[in-house]
């Protein structure tokens, strides 16, 4: 239990449909390309379970393909059959016996897929066993010399609607209690999202409203079957002439909203490699700013935020609801029981660790 010795709005428990959240320090998804057949292993369970005795309020898996071509690499977690899901829970009983909330990024990378992992280049894979045809709104590579993606025929679109809705009933299975869907940094729902990506002429290409069609189709069906909380990741811009915006994120948040997505997690870019991004600690907090402001939709801010009292300020400013690390997380595992005691905030350890305190 939390003991507030000052008041403290980032250690404020948050509550989402019936789940509560023992603190606002979030987990972001962290691709560890370190699965076979996308089964989550001993790496994950290490990984991820250290961060749920750490203190954090949300330990989320990385970015899980919703089939074998929409993972990023060979090597990514994924959820596609009742093994996967098998396989993923044990990870979520430890993760929630730490008094976390386990949730789970359902994904498909698109054109941005069938790469080798970072610390081998990440370039794309072009033959071999661990590579395979893309996918994309557009037979637009990433690129300059990437392979060219398959542009989605209109059935293919509806097929992958249903490897997130059957990902979303795994999810369940597995004991997961939060789902985001990725539809950021240049992967498949995004490539939608964005004009930089998606130049179809047909119901799913040009205006705002068809780019934004297969999305929200993806979470309309999950929303319907999942009862849980539901948070959607975007790039809130491409930071590129001609891309996706701000002003359009807000729209699109709105109608994520209407449908009944509870939280907006902000980042953006990822869209094209000529990005032009202003990094600097925080950087990607007045998107959240703005969304939540915009569009009535509790959100995440997201970047280079690494500090207690930054983490505090951003919380107690309403820029944000929640915050999400990853970095830092890397750094320090026990970030929010850290964090706590810079900020003044009594927090239970766990007793194996209570000598340290």
């Amino acid at each position: 239990m939390i003991q507030l010795a000052r008041m403290s709005r980032l250690f404020s428990p948050y509550m989402i449909r019936n789940v509560a959240f023992r603190n606002r320090i979030f987990v972001s998804p962290m691709c560890q390309y370190s699965s076979n057949d996308g089964l989550p292993n001993d790496w994950h369970f290490v990984h991820l379970g250290s961060r749920a005795v750490g203190g954090a309020g949300l330990v989320m898996v990385e970015a899980s393909g919703v089939s074998p071509e929409g993972r990023i690499t060979f090597w990514d977690s994924g959820i596609w059959s009742q093994r996967h899901a098998d396989a993923f829970a044990p990870l979520v009983r430890f993760i929630e016996s730490q008094g976390a909330v386990a949730g789970i990024q359902l994904a498909h990378a698109g054109r941005k897929a069938s790469t080798e992992v970072p610390w081998r280049g990440g370039r794309p894979i072009v033959e071999g066993p661990h590579s395979w045809q893309t996918l994309a709104p557009s037979a637009i590579p990433f690129r300059d010399g990437d392979p060219i993606p398959h542009a989605l025929t209109a059935d293919q679109i509806a097929a992958i609607v249903e490897q997130f809705a059957v990902a979303a009933d795994l999810s369940r299975d597995a004991g997961f209690r939060v789902i985001e869907l990725h539809m950021a940094h240049g992967y498949l729902l995004h490539e939608f999202l964005s004009p930089l990506s998606n130049q179809r002429d047909d119901e799913y290409g040009g205006s705002l409203e068809n780019r934004m069609r297969f999305p929200l189709r993806v979470a309309e069906v999950v929303r319907a079957r999942w009862e849980l909380p539901l948070f959607v990741r975007v790039s809130a811009s491409d930071w590129a002439e001609g891309g996706w915006t701000l002003d359009e994120s807000i729209e699109f948040a709105k109608r994520l909203r209407d449908i009944g997505v509870d939280l907006i997690d902000c980042s953006s870019g990822g869209a094209v490699p000529h990005a032009k991004i202003e990094l600097g600690p925080g950087y990607q907090v007045p998107f959240a700013r703005a969304i939540r402001e915009k569009a009535g939709i509790a959100t995440g801010a997201v970047g280079l935020i690494t500090e207690a009292q930054q983490a505090e300020e951003i919380i107690a400013g309403g820029a944000a609801d929640v915050v999400f690390l990853a970095r830092q997380f890397l750094r320090d595992p026990y970030f929010p029981l850290h964090a706590a005691r810079e900020l003044g905030v009594e927090v239970d350890w766990p007793p194996q660790y209570l000598r340290a305190t």
